[in-house]
């Protein structure tokens, strides 16, 4: 068989296996995404896998700099990346994409072992000061309308003691309303009976 017809065949296979798991992504006929650990977890990350135009000839090529990866440590990446393309080199000639995302599943906790659990505590004040920067900023954007005394009043006059407006205060004078309109004129002309 061809390269391509493996990779037809390793494409339906992949789809099949798995179709409705939600960790799971086809980017492209040739890119595919598996998410491993939970969301919000700082050990969770993103794997994707592009199959070169040799694949499964030769290892597909391996990418860890995806925005969900960004809690990543180097170390880390660098870790998981190396373990990935010795466990490619043993199966090269054949379908390895789910292989490789099994064996990175077995030893997750391995692999991600060098990830801290949390932030440390520079990483913690540089979030902290951008979100001080972001409030200051918006606070500096908020005015208060100004009121003189008499603009003031003039409100209060207009309300009740709720705080609200009396009731009808929008509605409209029906007689008024109608005398400006006119009155209206019928388009069948009226015939006297003598």
């Amino acid at each position: 068989m061809s390269n391509l017809e493996l990779q037809e065949e390793e494409r339906e296979v992949l789809l099949s296996i798995y179709d409705g798991d939600p960790a799971f992504n086809q980017l492209s006929p040739i890119t595919y995404q598996y998410k491993f650990g939970d969301d919000g977890d700082p050990k969770s990350f993103l794997l994707e896998i592009s199959w070169g135009e040799t694949y499964p000839s030769e290892k597909p090529l391996i990418n860890m700099d995806t925005f969900y990866n960004k809690h990543i440590v180097s170390v880390v990446k660098e870790k998981v990346i190396s373990a990935i393309i010795k466990e490619a080199e043993m199966w090269l000639g054949s379908a390895m994409t789910y292989t490789v995302f099994e064996f990175v599943k077995e030893n997750l906790n391995d692999l991600v072992s060098d990830q801290p659990e949390q932030l440390t505590k520079d990483e913690k004040i540089e979030e902290l000061s951008e979100v001080q920067q972001e409030e200051t900023f918006n606070k500096r954007d908020i005015k208060k309308e100004r009121l003189s005394k008499a603009q003031k009043r003039k409100q209060w006059d207009r309300i009740d003691s709720k705080g609200e407006r009396p009731r009808g205060w929008d509605w409209v004078d029906v007689v008024k309303h109608l005398s400006q309109t006119g009155s209206k004129h019928s388009s069948e002309p009226q015939t006297s009976t003598s």
